[in-house]
């Protein structure tokens, strides 16, 4: 196994990890905001009432993008394992 093939290997597994959970962090981010700016508007500061919503909008996108990330990562399984015996030279 040569150094670049390791970096290869490397670079797409950090890949793979950003972009599946690249849908869930730009939605507790957007949800996050959303909240605060509420928050500053109408100047109520309860704990409750920033962190129930942003729960819920980071479940309801788990919900929604769980199948494309379980199948992102059946294809990526899928290409490691597929060529193991390349790993082992």
């Amino acid at each position: 196994m040569t150094p670049e093939f390791v970096m290869q290997t490397v670079r797409q597994m950090l890949m793979m990890a950003f972009w599946v959970s690249a849908p869930l962090l730009i939605v507790g981010f957007v949800a996050g905001v959303a909240i605060s700016l509420v928050q500053v508007v109408t100047s109520m500061q309860d704990s409750a009432f920033s962190t129930i919503p942003r729960l819920a909008a980071f479940l309801l996108a788990l919900l929604i993008s769980l199948p494309w990330i379980l199948r992102q990562m059946m294809t990526y399984a899928s290409s490691i394992l597929g060529d193991l015996g390349r790993y082992a030279r």
